[in-house]
């Protein structure tokens, strides 16, 4: 008879080998299961699941936010209460063109509120406002540091459109020259020299105020607009000018950016297609608009 301390160990030797023995058994039977309920790749198409896999995809890229001068004029547009100047088709007009065109260089006469709804289009790119009314650049600049803008000053005035028309014949203001060396009287030449360097793809003229007679008008920015299109070395600049139901607006745009190159009218529809003029190509976009400016405060 073996003692009694050497059975419990055979014992335990045994239960060990039975359970090893049951233990290798399962994982033969579950290998051989799962080889057979899985396909071959060649067999049968994996069953995709797409919320798993963009989940996997999104994980694995690097997450971007939108750009926070959107989100500042999404945010501003949806709460406030005040209408821009220029009406949705007006402004479809101009978009059409940024959405081409942007990023790029666009110079704006006129600081309003829409101000932010371009520089927000031109995403990526320059847009740079000219504003004759210093007190509303700095209530702008408060409220959207981002907005590149700078103080112009006008020595026109409306009731002088006539006389400067004719001025506008002369052989000083037809050489197409740069405007900061130009000696026509149009050309305004107080700007900041970069407006000067830069070469435009759209030029906006919605200012400065000339719905008065004592108002600066408009006959400088559209004249200076057309010179410094025509001066560009490479490429095309669209030009866009609002409120031409005005007369000043109409004849200057006509006279300086040449009624004979109409793309497009919104409003009493104006058209303009793409031109040479001594070698310097660009298109002009007249815009119709029906309200006067009054007050943008």
């Amino acid at each position: 008879m073996r003692p009694k301390g050497q059975q419990i160990t055979n014992l335990k030797m045994l239960l060990f080998g039975v359970f090893l023995a049951f233990f290798v058994l399962f994982v033969l039977r579950s290998s051989m299961s799962s080889s057979q309920e899985s396909p071959s790749p060649t067999s049968q198409p994996r069953v995709s699941n797409p919320v798993k896999e963009a989940r996997e995809t999104n994980c694995s890229q690097a997450c971007t936010k939108i750009p926070r001068s959107l989100t500042q004029a999404l945010v501003h547009y949806t709460t406030s209460t005040i209408t821009p100047q220029q009406t949705r088709k007006e402004i479809s007009v101009s978009a059409k063109v940024l959405e081409k065109k942007s990023p790029c260089n666009f110079l704006v006469f006129g600081l309003g509120h829409d101000s932010l709804m371009w520089s927000a289009l031109n995403y990526g790119g320059r847009t740079v406002f000219l504003e004759e009314d210093e007190a509303w650049i700095a209530q702008i600049k408060r409220r959207f540091p981002m907005l590149e803008s700078h103080h112009v000053t006008y020595d026109s005035k409306v009731n002088e459109a006539a006389i400067l028309m004719e001025v506008g014949k002369g052989p000083e203001c037809t050489a197409v020259s740069d405007p900061k060396f130009s000696m026509c009287q149009l050309a305004m030449k107080g700007l900041p020299s970069e407006v000067y360097e830069i070469e435009w793809d759209l030029i906006m003229v919605d200012a400065p105020t000339g719905y008065h007679e004592e108002a600066p008008g408009r006959m400088t920015a559209i004249f200076t607009a057309g010179m410094m299109a025509r001066n560009r070395k490479e490429g095309e600049t669209d030009v866009f000018v609002h409120d031409v139901n005005r007369e000043v607006e109409d004849k200057f745009s006509q006279s300086f950016l040449c009624e004979g190159y109409m793309k497009k009218q919104v409003g009493s529809p104006i058209s303009y297609t793409n031109f040479h003029a001594l070698a310097k190509k660009f298109a002009i976009v007249l815009e119709k608009h029906a309200l006067l400016l009054l007050s943008r405060h």
